[in-house]
């Protein structure tokens, strides 16, 4: 159950009068926190019948062996689905809703609006191919341990039957899809293709399946394998001469925008907020390059742009790095002295118990990041929290130096805090032990991203260390999050060219070309994500600030952060709210 369901007898009589098996409540449903806990329980349940897949990423293992071929009859019972949820919610009143429940009422009704709108405006189900990507799902249930082995192989082996119907209808759906988006599907599907060819068969070697029925469930594996390899193939092959543009278009940004930030701000506020951020960032920059300089370049004159001098400042610092085989363990080793200085400085309490795997990024996760973090589901509150790490393995030699010099001793740090201690992982391993499963289910991504920013800041603020060469560098870092909002508002809206972004990144945002290619990679397969640092971050630190303003001299970070946690991945806007207000009631 979601909440404490210790309710009175009235209260239950009374939801059961009016809550539908379907999820809906009728006019005689309870209007209390009572009936609204057991009404997001039948929603969710609702929602997880029509969403297998996601239910299984979300930790409900109810219906892991089914597969839905995404048809229209499938969309048409989702945005049935969501027209039911918004009549239902409108029937609660929220101004009689604690903190928590406000919070998740108005986050299940923005991700049913979303739903709405996504499939009867975006459609992006035409347009992006990597829409249909099942490997996922399949290797989730592979390599999580919920439930016994065999149970999970079992289902694993249930689950397939639809493949070639799901990707029949694939076919059937896609028209003029985005060049980007299509290549990007193409190595996805052929980057999990090992999950069906080779690790469903040995991981059956290690359960107690009979022999032959474990001989048919691979049959059924390698089959599917086909399926898959076909459908890339297909992808391959495919006639588009008109292929849609990447861009998504002022309309579609908006209300994109609209949905997943949930900000306070416009798209148009946020980018002018960040244009003003970089100019800020810059005169920082420039401060800390003077007093460096003659470290690194004695006598020899300053340049007359400042800019420049930075760059040269930055460009040598950035020779300071690891080779590409000792990546992944020197992150590994990066990880304890994080956790040690979080302690030391009381900055969040950390959880011992919740382990943090270090792994390759696996091949169904490839094109989009380098570095990034999967934490467990929302019902798999013992589940692993993987940093993934994209491997620098036959990449050529300029290339892999141009990554490494991106990422070399100090920013690779500042990775860390981002990805991990105290940024995603920590906020991931609160927001699954909040009561809250909504805000963990639909997790707000400028809280997630915002949180991962703001705690590279707050760790540089209480002393991380004291090198110019260190603050430089996360002030480099910085403009990665400030540059992401700037590209994408102009790529999407604007139209921005590949040559104007790529003086973007690598003029005002010092990026290495290797990232700079990589980011423009990213803006072309995902929009407004790229929004969710920048819009996040501003958005919790001046909620601190204010925070800090109501608490007065009883304020401490430690309880701002933790007390900011608490809430789940919750919009800002929401905890905002809560933390400001007269009776402050952290929950969910």
């Amino acid at each position: 159950m979601i909440k404490k369901i210790l309710i009175t007898v009235v209260i239950v009589a009374l939801f059961f009068s009016g809550c539908k098996k379907d999820g809906s409540v009728g006019p005689q449903a309870g209007r209390d926190d009572g009936a609204f806990a057991v009404y997001e329980n039948n929603f969710l349940e609702g929602l997880w019948k029509l969403n297998p897949d996601w239910a299984t990423t979300a930790g409900y293992h109810k219906y892991d062996s089914l597969l839905f071929v995404p048809d229209d009859k499938s969309r048409d019972k989702m945005v049935n689905y969501a027209k039911l949820q918004l009549d239902s919610l409108s029937r609660f009143d929220i101004t009689t809703l604690n903190d928590a429940n406000k919070i998740d009422y108005q986050v299940m009704q923005n991700e049913m609006q979303k739903t709405e709108w996504s499939i009867q405006q975006l459609k992006a189900y035409q347009w992006d191919p990597t829409s249909y990507n099942v490997t996922r799902t399949f290797a989730y249930i592979l390599n999580e341990h919920y439930a016994p082995l065999a149970k999970r192989l079992r289902n694993f082996y249930q689950k397939m039957s639809n493949i070639p119907a799901y990707y029949k209808e694939a076919e059937k759906q896609i028209k003029n899809p985005v060049a980007e988006l299509t290549a990007l599907a193409v190595e996805q599907h052929l980057g999990g293709l090992s999950i069906f060819e080779k690790d469903y068969e040995d991981s059956l070697k290690k359960s107690n399946i009979p022999a032959a029925e474990q001989q048919q469930m691979t049959d059924k594996a390698h089959a599917s394998a086909e399926v898959i390899k076909g459908f890339a193939e297909w992808l391959k092959a495919l006639k588009n001469d008109r292929p849609r543009s990447f861009r998504l278009g002022k309309d579609l940004y908006d209300a994109k925008f609209k949905y997943e930030i949930q900000s306070e701000s416009s798209p148009q506020q946020m980018y002018n907020a960040a244009i003003e951020r970089m100019k800020y960032i810059h005169r920082e920059m420039v401060q800390v390059s003077k007093k460096l300089w003659p470290k690194y370049f004695g006598t020899k004159p300053l340049p007359v742009d400042s800019l420049d001098m930075v760059a040269r400042v930055i460009d040598t610092i950035s020779s300071n790095h690891v080779s590409p085989g000792d990546f992944q363990s020197a992150i590994e080793n990066t990880l304890p002295k994080l956790t040690a200085f979080v302690r030391a400085k009381n900055l969040v309490t950390l959880d011992p118990t919740r382990p943090l795997l270090v792994r390759k990024e696996p091949g169904y996760m490839a094109g989009v990041a380098g570095a990034s973090m999967s934490a467990p589901g929302a019902y798999d509150k013992e589940g692993n929290s993987y940093f993934n790490v994209g491997s620098l393995g036959g990449w050529p030699a300029e290339k892999a130096e141009s990554y490494l010099r991106e990422y070399n001793h100090y920013t690779m740090q500042i990775l860390c805090i981002h990805e991990a201690i105290p940024g995603h992982y920590v906020q991931l391993v609160y927001a699954n032990k909040a009561p809250s499963l909504v805000k963990s289910i639909f997790g707000n991504s400028a809280m997630i991203e915002g949180w991962a920013v703001y705690s590279e800041e707050m760790m540089m603020e209480n002393g991380y260390s004291d090198e110019p060469e260190m603050k430089l560098m996360w002030y480099k870092w910085h403009l990665r999050a400030v540059c992401n909002a700037i590209l994408d508002y102009k790529v999407h809206n604007e139209n921005m060219p590949k040559q104007d972004a790529m003086k973007l990144l690598t003029g005002d945002g010092f990026q290495q070309q290797a990232e700079a290619d990589g980011k423009w990679k990213r803006v072309t397969e995902s929009s407004v994500q790229l929004d969710s640092y920048f819009a996040g971050y501003k958005e919790i630190i001046e909620l601190r600030e204010a925070y800090k303003k109501k608490m007065g001299d009883k304020y401490k970070l430690k309880d701002f952060n933790e007390k900011f946690l608490s809430y789940g991945s919750a919009p800002i806007r929401y905890i905002k709210e809560a933390m400001l207000a007269k009776e402050v009631t952290p929950g969910g």
